[in-house]
């Protein structure tokens, strides 16, 4: 009981979760993980299909801030990360055009294998489900030093016992908005070389990526995002939204075969559309954390920021003197 009371728990093994659990252990504060999935890697999720991953969450992810690409050379000398592209195309009312932009990373094994490398010396205990988190703090009726709550507000204020007023202001006021991804596989690649479109008012898609492509085997993969709109009618049933997901994709790309395999994930919570507190992550009196791309632009690199930087918060906290 002892060195439970001394130890953080982070709800969530996404790259959020992952950042601040690698700087507590590096502080040497205990620290455990804990995933609902069986895998780490949150919505940097991949999913095997016919023995290769596709990646289902996020598609790729860029990169701006120096210490986060020191995390990215440690990925690419490992062969986990690659440079992707930096034009991507845009499909509109007014036709097909390319959108320079930042270099987009991608991950041959998935981007899950990204987190997964990140973790790999860490306490994660998947399969383990958190079903509360009240004042002291306790994570299911177990004293604690602190929590990190590393997962989407939404997700965060099921946990949170009201009395702790200041984290359940904080998830409260964030906004998410869902969407489906659909891993469409081909018999051929018929494609116009694209390697990831932004498809503009459309009433169904928002991006398609070329998952062969971003992968590096040329495997005749698509990967189609949904809008939110058309996301929130099919939450009850995502399987059933697969037929109009392959139908939309085959007629922005004018493909003449039906695909082989239609595979539809469902993201209740995928991307934040009101952000978070000012500051990269919220840590109260009460010893509650928050951390994620709720606190700034959703992307990979602000959810391994604001977990970095948690982790560093709570170290300054508890670490042993």
């Amino acid at each position: 009981m002892d060195a439970d009371r001394k130890r953080v728990v982070v709800v969530g093994a996404g790259i959020a979760g992952v950042a601040c659990a690698a700087e507590l252990v590096r502080a040497g504060v205990p620290v455990q993980i804990r995933e609902r999935a069986r895998v780490a890697g949150g919505r940097m999720a991949s999913k095997r299909f016919d023995g290769r991953p596709a990646d289902i969450g996020a598609a790729y992810f860029t990169v701006s801030d120096p210490d986060f690409a020191e995390v990215v050379r440690g990925w690419a000398t490992a062969g986990l990360a690659r440079e992707w592209t930096d034009t991507f195309v845009a499909y509109s009312a007014q036709g097909r055009h390319e959108v320079p932009g930042p270099m987009r990373w991608a991950a041959p094994r998935g981007l899950r294998s990204l987190v997964e490398h990140l973790a790999a010396d860490l306490p994660v205990m998947v399969d383990r489900l958190v079903l509360g988190v009240d004042a002291g703090p306790a994570v299911d009726g177990s004293p604690c030093a602190a929590v990190a709550l590393a997962v989407p507000g939404p997700q965060a204020a099921l946990l949170l016992d009201p009395e702790l007023a200041a984290a359940t202001a904080a998830v409260q006021a964030q906004r998410w908005s869902p969407m489906l991804s659909a891993v469409l596989r081909f018999p051929t690649r018929p494609w116009p070389d694209f390697r990831g479109a932004f498809v503009n008012d459309h009433p169904l898609l928002r991006l398609v990526c070329d998952d062969g492509d971003r992968r590096g085997d040329d495997a005749p993969v698509l990967v189609a995002h949904t809008t939110p709109t058309f996301a929130a009618g099919h939450l009850a049933q995502p399987t059933g939204a697969g037929r109009a997901i392959e139908q939309a994709v085959r007629d922005l790309l004018g493909l003449p075969e039906p695909a082989a395999l239609v595979q539809v994930h469902r993201w209740t919570y995928a991307t934040p559309t009101v952000p978070g507190e000012a500051g990269t992550y919220h840590l109260d009196a009460d010893g509650i954390g928050l951390a994620g791309d709720a606190f700034g632009k959703p992307r990979v690199q602000t959810a391994w920021r604001s977990g970095r930087d948690l982790g560093r918060a709570l170290a300054t906290r508890l670490a042993p003197t």
